[in-house]
């Protein structure tokens, strides 16, 4: 067993129902105790359980032992889905009243930037729900099983899913150009050529992703969000968000962020998660002038 340590407070329960809502079948379990996925590394793969330990503020790692042999990578990778980095303290000084109710929020990150950006294109115009079965049938399709462990597959490699047929994916429930541009990923990244890691700017970064085939600017948001835990991102464009910035334009709403640089994606993940939420009526007026 391997132990990992956090900066209290952390909200394991929201973190838990955060994964819980998107866990895919046949690769995540998650309950109200622990979370436990399959994963595949360097050429190992096995299956991976973590429990926190409230009272010592330690993550309890179980690896089986066919990831015993990356256990470091894997190690490395479960802190940032955990985000286990973080210091609240650093960002509620920035948030403020924002961050107040919930100091305990952190950012999920994600195991593998590519099964992220697979998740984030499937993601596009569906629910929650609807996104997680989809990647459920994507990973019956594609997906390898776990030796040892006959319920659960890993998910699809990159090669894998680039040997796919765009018609078989059609058939799981998406649109042939949303199975298209799955493909177009998968081979991109199978070929070296997509960024799995975050460039240093990151900006910059997701301008470029929204000029891969099927990847818009809240897709190419969300994987930077997510798949790269980039910490200071804003989703203007997002459903939820325009909701929460009644009357205000994209722009404006990406104006009036800017009070929460650099730690915008925690301040957009309090305003998801936050019901009721508006933005101050000063700050509203300085975000249309501005």
């Amino acid at each position: 067993m391997y132990f990992l340590n956090w900066q209290p407070p952390y909200d394991w329960q929201w973190m838990f129902g955060f994964l819980g809502a998107r866990a895919l079948a046949g690769v995540e379990t998650v309950t109200e105790t622990y979370y436990e996925r399959s994963f595949a590394c360097d050429g190992h793969q096995g299956v991976f359980r973590v429990t926190p330990d409230i009272s010592t503020c330690t993550l309890q790692v179980t690896l089986s032992p066919g990831l015993e042999p990356v256990a470091p990578a894997c190690l490395a990778r479960i802190e940032r889905l955990f985000d286990l980095q973080c210091d609240p303290q650093v960002i509620q000084a920035t948030l403020g009243e924002l961050g107040a109710a919930r100091p305990g929020l952190r950012l999920p990150g994600a195991m593998d930037a590519f099964e992220q950006g697979v998740r984030a294109i499937l993601g596009q115009l569906v629910s929650v729900a609807m996104a997680a079965k989809l990647a459920g049938r994507v990973v019956a399709l594609c997906g390898e099983p776990v030796k040892d462990f006959p319920h659960y597959l890993c998910f699809p490699t990159p090669e894998a899913l680039a040997a796919a047929d765009p018609l078989a994916l059609k058939a799981l429930g998406m649109p042939l150009k949303r199975a298209e541009s799955l493909i177009h990923l998968a081979r991109s990244v199978s070929e070296g050529t997509f960024p799995l890691r975050p460039p240093e700017d990151i900006e910059a970064g997701m301008k470029v992703l929204q000029q891969r085939p099927g990847i818009g600017r809240w897709t190419a948001n969300y994987l930077a969000l997510r798949g790269w835990q980039a910490k200071d991102v804003f989703l203007p464009d997002d459903y939820l968000i325009k909701q929460r910035f009644a009357g205000m334009t994209p722009a404006q709403i990406r104006r009036y962020a800017l009070r929460w640089q650099p730690w915008r994606s925690y301040a957009l993940l309090h305003i998801w998660y936050t019901d009721g939420w508006t933005p101050s009526v000063d700050g509203e007026i300085a975000g249309v002038q501005q």
